[in-house]
């Protein structure tokens, strides 16, 4: 049998604010690790060992200026098409500046710009990356938030859309190991606050489409000065600025988009944006929209088939939690953490609300699960940005990975340089729907104390599992390795659309099984926070390994139905493309 990689073989701002301190200096965050765990740990932090050296600097001036507190996002991309996950980060710079006793940096931020890393171990054969931004042409220098990645023009070479506080970038991939900016050609500029951004094929023509969320009406010459408790200056809550309405475009296949965002209808519901994901939540066929806003209540945008959009967030129950509040939500992520073959949704808040779980009852009907779950007491004290399902540990359930930091000094670490550190949490899926915290046997990478927000997913090292990237506000970037290589494999998947989007963004993937029900996964890059992801689909074999697989059963997003048998997989990661297979009905 082929196919099967054996892992065993292989290598938001709170409500209330106070301050404790004078105004943050231009200092990075320091790294304050658990005592290491006995025995081999989970996840281990190879970034600086890989030449992976950046640091994330957010230029404050003193000035408490909010986007200051709320970037940045970091992408993978095979941008060279060399079959390894190459990374992108993105970097802040000085807003402006008052008078103020503490240092601040300006021109040296200035001068680093967002930095492409290429990743060797194509070449060499080991993993390590080198800086190639200069000679890719993606060194923007604006305030970065979040990036998208997506094959725009289907030529088999993955774009990057770019958003900030400021100008918003478009870099088509010229396939030669750069990038051009066709921003203004393509029409996709935003020079609104936008956030987080989802690449998605919603009319089904076979054209990936952009989603922006936008966050909220702020200007550096406008800013409020907001102050805590104790009378001391903080980082304002974002309801001290009105929302701004999201946007989506839709791709002409010229090279061109349309801005369809008031003839869609999404721009008739709108609130603090943040964290966006589309899937397919109530199986019709057709991808939604859901938008996690910052204080108000979320967006559901259903798919009404004919180019518009409904928001059922309110009639689905995921605009609020099970209290019927409005919560700080960040990060999003969908997947199938019960096990029953739909969406569900994961929002990430504020320390003071826990994180939110909403579990698909079928048709895209939610509750809010999040007390049975676990993760209400677990998340309570910690707030939670970058986050994404994923099977760490390759037993078939889900798990999760939360990216934490602090957005305010009430809930910081006072009397440190920038006190906004927390540790960030690792679940691991019971099968149920219920998920345990893992302590310990996760390693001290898991416990670093920092300030977390973007994490992208993805198999860094081609070794069948799923490592994490993740950004630091303020501080470096880490490589979380994932070495928990249990011997039952994994299945890797790629996948080439035809009729479809080039990469088959949107694909459902069910690993169908001997004497049991099918594995369901989707093919996608958005969700977390700010970030885009590894767009391949990894399936953890669990206790019954290769002999109780049966094949690969695939749902493309213009409804074709195909399936592979066992025997037509390859070894690492197998490539579907779209017309492949044989028909696979539904039921068999």
């Amino acid at each position: 049998m082929r196919g099967f990689r054996s892992l065993a073989a292989g290598c938001g701002v709170l409500a209330l604010v106070a301050c404790a301190g004078e105004p943050p200096a231009q200092t990075t965050s320091t790294a304050t690790p658990m005592p290491q765990p006995p025995g081999p740990p989970v996840f281990r932090d190879v970034a600086l060992d890989t030449g992976l050296d950046f640091t994330h600097v957010i230029g404050a001036s003193g000035a408490y200026f909010l986007p200051e507190i709320m970037g940045a996002g970091v992408a993978l991309v095979d941008y060279d098409g060399d079959e390894d996950l190459d990374i992108y980060l993105l970097q802040g710079t000085r807003l402006g500046s008052v008078e103020t006793d503490e240092p601040a940096a300006g021109d040296d931020v200035q001068e680093t710009g967002h930095r492409l890393f290429r990743n060797e171990l194509s070449e060499t054969g080991r993993l390590g990356f080198i800086d190639v931004t200069d000679d890719a042409g993606v060194g923007l220098r604006e305030y970065g938030m979040g990036v998208a990645v997506g094959d725009i023009d289907n030529d088999g070479d993955p774009d990057l859309y770019v958003t900030a506080f400021g100008r918003n970038v478009l870099y088509r991939n010229d396939g030669d190991g750069s990038f051009s900016d066709v921003t203004a050609a393509a029409g996709v500029d935003d020079r609104r606050w936008s956030a987080s951004a989802s690449f998605l094929d919603y009319d089904r023509d076979g054209r990936l489409d952009l989603f922006v969320t936008n966050y909220v009406d702020f200007a550096v010459l406008d800013n409020t000065e907001c102050y805590g408790v104790e009378g001391k200056r903080d980082y304002c809550n974002p309801l001290s600025y009105s929302p701004v309405p999201d946007r989506l475009f839709r791709n002409a296949g010229d090279g061109t988009f349309t801005d369809v965002s008031g003839s869609s209808g999404i721009q008739r519901a709108f609130g603090s944006g943040l964290g966006v994901v589309a899937a397919d939540f109530n199986g019709d066929g057709w991808p939604d929209i859901y938008v996690a806003n910052d204080g108000n209540a979320n967006q559901l945008w259903q798919n009404n088939k004919d180019g518009t959009f409904t928001d059922v967030a309110l009639l689905s129950g995921t605009a609020y939690n099970a209290n019927g509040d409005a919560e700080g939500g960040m990060g999003a992520t969908a997947g199938d953490v019960d096990g029953d073959g739909d969406e569900d949704l994961f929002v990430s808040h504020l320390g003071e609300e826990t994180n939110t779980l909403y579990v698909n009852g079928r048709e895209g009907v939610f509750r809010d699960d999040t007390l049975r779950s676990g993760l209400g007491a677990a998340s309570i004290g910690y707030t939670g940005f970058g986050a994404r399902w994923f099977d760490y540990d390759q037993d078939g359930s889900l798990d999760l990975f939360v990216a934490n930091g602090a957005v305010s000094n009430v809930e910081s670490r006072r009397g440190t340089p920038y006190p906004f550190q927390q540790r960030n949490q690792l679940f691991r899926g019971l099968g149920d729907g219920r998920l345990a915290e893992v302590r310990g046997d996760a390693g001290s990478a898991i416990e670093f104390v920092e300030v977390s927000r973007g994490a992208a997913f993805g198999d860094v090292d081609n070794d069948g599992d799923v490592d994490i990237v993740v950004s630091n506000n303020n501080g470096p970037v880490r490589l979380l390795l994932n070495e928990a290589g249990p011997p039952a494999g994994s299945l890797s998947l790629r996948f080439e659309g035809v009729d479809s989007s080039r990469d088959g963004i949107g694909a459902r993937v069910a690993l169908l099984r001997v004497d049991a029900d099918p594995i369901w996964r989707r093919v996608h890059r958005d969700g977390s926070y700010l970030s885009a992801s590894d767009p391949r689909v990894v399936f953890g074999l669990g206790d019954g390994g290769e002999e109780a697989v049966e094949g690969i059963g695939v749902v493309w997003p213009d409804g074709t139905r195909e399936r592979w048998a066992r025997g037509d997989l390859e070894s690492g990661t197998t490539r579907l493309r779209q017309g492949s297979g044989q028909p696979w009905l539904a039921g068999t």
